[in-house]
């Protein structure tokens, strides 16, 4: 697909203002990621050498399932992250909390990049790294939601899938770049140097990453969607209320959608390079190199999955992802467990082809089940919960069956099921919210008062 074919589009050329809203909604998502990333391979390599040092003296096993817990912790504060910023984005504006949020979320990062480990401070070491990853979860519950909206809102009808996929290739390129970083760093450092201070680089690189995103998003207006809103007067008094009471059913329906393709794409963030070192060992430069691999393959298939749901459908697009998933999620591990660096990328680059389709779309499809005045609080919390269903504990899961069984296999059953269950809940949403209006509910309440189909 050529650059002309992105930027037109039966018609449509895009503007001066989307480019900078696609830039600032791209650029926000990726430090998210590109911070996420960076903890989560610092997970499966060090952190449970440096901040769980009791625990390995009792058992290796059990100080690395801490720290991949570690990872899960900051998903339980997501949701409270998400009420704050869905509150926040509902009553004064999308761009507002994608500015704070930015700002928690690399300042954390760049703390851990400072943080002493336990020889130094002893026990107040990892209390500080947990308290730092709360800080964290409270930032990302609200920064998805609000680059999501801006982008969808800001989007022609016909092509809401393809500008909803900017927030989402984010993901990929986050973990490209914290891939790139730990690769380098591996490459010029011996392990003591790494493991001495070579880890924290990525984390303090954190810093300048934030002042260029906070730059950008200083310069994109406010979603028109919501600016709509705000001089018509609409904006709801209390938005969580009027979601749990009467929007209940697609709140869940988010969650569970979003479950499973969060938990595939934690074992391709951290937990496969994690394992081909510790368990098949191959060579941390080997598994990074597959890990990046695989986030290429991410990238493409993530921006094929949003521009191809704008003329398949959405819900369609959802399912034949999952249905990868379902598919692959056994086979590949017989793949993975060959150890040859090439099969193992090939194994992961399979599974992104279902990972991609089952995520592009997700910013529009979220943004098509909510009504103006609770959307941001809706798409927020649906993300938030899904990825405490699915992503929070998914390496820990996958580290307990593995020790459990030995059976390597048993983590793609999981995987499996758990797709099989986002492929249920995506395909329960009707297929003609596609296309409604975002700025004006009357074709949505319509649509509701239509025989045999409820929309709330």
């Amino acid at each position: 697909m050529s650059q002309q074919a992105y930027l037109s589009t039966e018609g449509h050329e895009m503007t001066r203002e989307e480019k900078k809203v696609l830039a600032g909604t791209l650029v926000g998502t990726t430090i998210e990621w590109y911070d996420f990333f960076i903890y989560a391979q610092a997970a499966g390599f060090v952190l449970a050498v440096l901040y769980f040092e009791p625990l390995g003296e009792e058992s290796q096993t059990l100080a690395q399932l801490v720290a991949w817990a570690s990872i899960g912790i900051s998903f339980l504060f997501r949701p409270l992250g998400a009420v704050l910023a869905g509150w926040l984005g509902d009553k004064f504006g999308r761009k507002v909390v994608l500015v704070i949020t930015l700002m928690g979320m690399g300042g954390a990062t760049f703390l851990i990049g400072l943080l002493p480990t336990y020889a130094v401070m002893g026990i107040f070491a990892p209390v500080l790294l947990i308290v730092l990853r709360v800080v964290q979860g409270l930032s990302a519950g609200g920064e998805w939601g609000g680059a999501a909206l801006l982008s969808v809102e800001h989007a022609p009808r016909h092509k809401r899938g393809l500008f909803g996929t900017y927030p989402q290739i984010g993901v990929p390129l986050g973990m490209i770049l914290a891939t790139l970083f730990m690769f380098g760093l591996n490459a010029v450092l011996t392990e003591e140097q790494f493991l001495s201070w070579g880890w924290r680089v990525p984390f303090l690189f954190s810093f300048i990453l934030v002042i260029v995103g906070y730059l950008i998003r200083l310069r994109v207006e406010e979603s028109p969607v919501f600016q709509e809103m705000k001089q018509r007067k609409r904006e709801s008094a209390a938005p969580l209320k009027e979601l749990v009471t009467t929007h209940k059913k697609y709140t869940f329906l988010a969650a569970l959608i979003f479950a499973a393709n969060n938990a595939a794409g934690y074992l391709v963030i951290a937990f496969f390079a994690s394992y081909g070192a510790s368990v098949l060992g191959m060579s941390r430069t080997q598994t990074l190199i597959a890990s990046l691999i695989g986030g290429v393959g991410w990238f493409a298939f993530t921006l094929l999955g949003g521009w191809i749901s704008d003329r398949i459908g959405r819900v369609l697009t959802f399912q034949i992802g999952y249905g990868i998933i379902i598919v692959w999620a056994i086979p590949m591990w017989f793949l993975i467990d060959t150890a040859v660096v090439w099969i193992f990328a090939l194994a992961i680059v399979v599974l992104t082809m279902g990972l991609g389709p089952s995520y592009g779309p997700q910013s529009a499809l979220y943004a098509e089940m909510f009504p103006v005045s609770i959307r941001f609080s809706g798409v927020s919390i649906g993300y938030a919960f899904g990825s405490i269903i699915g992503g929070a504990f998914a390496p820990t899961i996958a580290q307990w069956i593995l020790n459990e069984t030995g059976q390597s296999w048993m983590i793609g059953l999981y995987i499996s099921l758990l797709a099989l269950v986002s492929f249920l809940a995506v395909s329960v949403v009707p297929k003609r919210l596609q296309g409604i209006n975002l700025q004006d509910d009357t074709e949505r309440e319509e649509l509701n008062a239509a025989p045999k189909l409820k929309l709330n």
